[in-house]
């Protein structure tokens, strides 16, 4: 009997609300929205608030969250960047 192999990605996300960059090993089928989650947590901001932010790969939006890495593609080495839903003022 073989064991299934489980396939990670070592990802770089940066949490622009306090321009945070964060390591993380992520499964190939954990979704886009658990890598939301677990780069705001180690970025010190509130995981509950994870609505208020959204997720881009390769400078585009990932607009279903629920898509996985692999579903998009994102290999190992990958950079994304979590950033406010909402734009701020200019001051």
């Amino acid at each position: 009997m073989t064991a299934a192999v489980q396939v990670t990605r070592k990802l770089r996300v940066t949490v622009l609300d306090g321009w945070k960059m964060c390591r993380l090993e992520m499964r190939a089928n954990d979704r886009i929205g658990a890598v939301k989650l677990r780069a705001l947590d180690l970025a010190g901001s509130d995981p509950a608030r994870a609505g208020d932010f959204v997720v881009k790969y390769g400078g585009a939006l990932i607009g279903d969250e629920s898509q996985s890495l692999s579903d998009l593609g994102v290999p190992d080495g990958a950079a994304l960047v979590v950033l406010s839903a909402h734009r701020r003022a200019v001051r």
